[in-house]
Formats: C-alpha cells, sequence, structure tokens
C-alpha cells in the first residue's frame, strides 16, 4: 500500500499499459483518476477498480485539448482534494502505418504530436498549480525505447518520444523547487491486448531476440517502476528515463 489515499491521475487509464497502471497503483491504495478520451472504456477500468474495493473516477479526457485537461484536473480535486500523482500513458500508436518519413502525412503528424507532444505538455500543465501548492507531487511519462533506436517508419512517433523526454527534463527543472519529481519510463515493444497493425505476434518474439531477457514485454513488466517512481521511494531521484526494456541491445 504504498500509495494509500494519494490520487493518480492516468491518461489513456482505459486500455492497454494505462489500464495495468490503474489496476496497479489501485492495488497499492491510491485513488485512481481514469483520464481516457473513449468513455466506456474508462467507465469499465473504473468498474474494475471499485469490484476490488478501491476508488476511481472515470473523466472523459482529450489530452490535446487544454479545457479538457483543466477539467481532469479540477475534477480531480472536486472529488478529493488534491492531485499526488500524474501519469502522462496516453499516446498515439497503435493505428499508426509504419512507412518512410517522407510519406508520412502532414495531417497524421499533427495530430499524432498533439497528443503525445502537446498532450504531455498540457497534463503537466493542469496539474501543476495543485502540486506546487502541496510542496510535493509525481510526474511520470511514458517514453519509449524507439528514440534510442531511432526506429526507421516511425519518425512522427521516435520524434515525439524524444520530445517527452526533453519535456521531462524541463518540467522537473521547473518543478524541483516545489518538491515535485517528474521522470520517465523507457519500454521496449510491449504486447497489450490492443491490436497494432505493424506488429505481428511473430515480429515481436522477433524483437525480443534484440533483448538480454529474450521474451515479449508485456504491461506487467512496467507496473513495478511506475510504482516505484510514484511513490516515497523516488523522492531523490528526478529528471530521469529509466529504461525498462529486457536489457534491449542492437548489434
Amino acid at each position: 500500500m504504498r500509495l494509500q489515499d494519494q490520487v493518480a491521475i492516468i491518461t489513456g487509464g482505459g486500455q492497454g499499459l494505462g489500464r495495468a497502471f490503474a489496476l496497479a497503483f489501485a492495488g497499492e491504495g491510491a485513488r485512481v483518476v481514469i483520464a481516457e478520451r473513449n468513455a466506456e472504456r474508462g467507465a469499465a477500468v473504473a468498474a474494475e477498480i471499485e469490484a476490488a474495493g478501491g476508488q476511481a473516477l472515470a473523466l472523459p479526457t482529450d489530452v490535446a485539448s487544454e479545457a479538457s485537461t483543466r477539467a481532469m484536473a479540477d475534477a480531480a480535486l472536486d472529488r478529493w482534494g488534491r492531485i499526488d500523482i500524474l501519469l502522462n500513458n496516453a499516446a498515439i500508436f497503435s493505428t499508426i502505418k509504419m512507412r518512410p518519413f517522407d510519406e508520412i502525412p502532414v495531417q497524421e503528424w499533427d495530430d499524432l504530436m498533439a497528443v503525445n507532444v502537446r498532450g504531455v505538455w498540457l497534463c503537466c500543465k493542469a496539474v501543476a498549480p495543485a502540486m506546487r501548492a502541496q510542496r510535493r507531487g509525481k510526474i511520470i511519462n511514458i517514453a519509449s525505447v524507439v528514440f534510442d533506436l531511432g526506429r526507421a517508419n516511425y519518425l512522427h512517433y521516435v520524434a515525439s518520444k524524444g520530445a517527452v523526454i526533453g519535456i521531462t527534463r524541463g518540467v522537473a527543472t521547473e518543478l524541483g523547487d516545489y518538491g515535485v519529481n517528474v521522470n520517465a519510463i523507457s519500454p521496449s515493444s510491449t504486447q497489450t491486448e490492443i491490436p497494432r497493425e505493424t506488429v505481428t505476434r511473430e515480429g515481436a518474439v522477433a524483437f525480443a531476440q534484440n533483448q538480454t531477457i529474450k521474451r515479449v514485454q508485456a504491461p506487467a513488466d512496467l507496473v513495478g517502476t511506475a510504482i516505484f517512481l510514484a511513490s516515497s521511494d523516488s523522492d531523490f531521484i528526478t529528471g530521469q528515463t529509466i529504461n525498462v526494456d529486457g536489457g534491449l541491445r542492437f548489434h
């Protein structure tokens, strides 16, 4: 119960990694806000948490909208009076197709950046006043190893995750005097229930052979690091990116 009675906002919490984080945080005693664009999915995860005896609030949220992210923070404060943790998980990835960088449509680039980059900034911006006032808070951003790899045919996604690391470092610097820790987690290719046209099961198994731990990464492999960064155990860690990638190496 390392997060007992803390209020945690998890964006994109209605499926995939977000759902895994939400259930894990609730299991550690947190009151969880499921900020999810798909209202039905968000409500389903909140119901799972409540059925297990936890506390949850599902909020239809568009992280690319400043008004929506402000409403998200206001609703959390209205319900529980504080915001202790923000986990920026929402991102566009599963729906994009692999293509050379000079074939990516401009609209697709802009749509992805609006969620993956502007969304992270807007959510940080929305919770910052409460965290400054409390003089304590934890912000966790989900990056990706694709930035380190410079993976081909995903340039907008690669660039967006590089920006997430930049936001992590910059916001950590600006909020450090207020007792707010800001860190990122960088996963390898993680298999969830969300279908992806560009990644088959066979492809994921082949990709895992580049890891020191040669199995496909699952959401459960990430929750321990997220709980650590959300808890008081990480109070002297900020501005860092932790690779949780099974020891990924390309030779």
